[in-house]
């Protein structure tokens, strides 16, 4: 007696689906990442200003001086005790000689430590530096 024996096939993987997928996924990615930016370690609120500048006037990226609040003064990312801002001043301009200094204040910011900021600067021998704000419609 002979019985009808079904012949198996082999599996079959359809790739081209998943190609498609992948180079969506590839893109997606390349255009995502594209838009991330450098994000400081304090979050400041700039006051606003009537003749707010735009930061990208500047040729060179500027050594920042962020103040946030009493025990919050950072350059450059590195926080700074009001007490050796000064001397961290002095070294930081000698480094990097060609780099221009701004200042970034929180809105927030007790006016004294500002005053404390600005004393350190003229001490460190710094004149005529700006300060960053923003236009007075956008808001952060």
């Amino acid at each position: 007696m002979k019985f009808y024996t079904k012949k198996r096939r082999a599996p079959v993987l359809i790739i081209l689906p998943l190609i498609d997928i992948l180079a969506i996924l590839l893109i997606f990615f390349i255009v995502t990442s594209t838009f991330k930016k450098r994000q400081p370690q304090m979050q400041i609120n700039l006051p606003d200003s009537k003749t707010a500048a735009e930061a990208s006037d500047m040729e060179k990226e500027p050594v920042l001086l962020r103040v946030r609040g009493a025990e919050e003064i950072s350059l450059d990312d590195r926080p700074v005790p009001i007490a050796s801002l000064a001397q961290a001043l002095r070294e930081t301009l000698t480094d990097q000689p060609g780099r221009p200094l701004a200042l970034q204040a929180d809105r927030e910011a007790p006016f004294g430590i500002v005053v404390q900021v600005l004393d350190a600067l003229k001490e460190a021998g710094i004149k005529n530096i700006p300060a960053f704000t923003q236009p007075q419609n956008s808001k952060p």
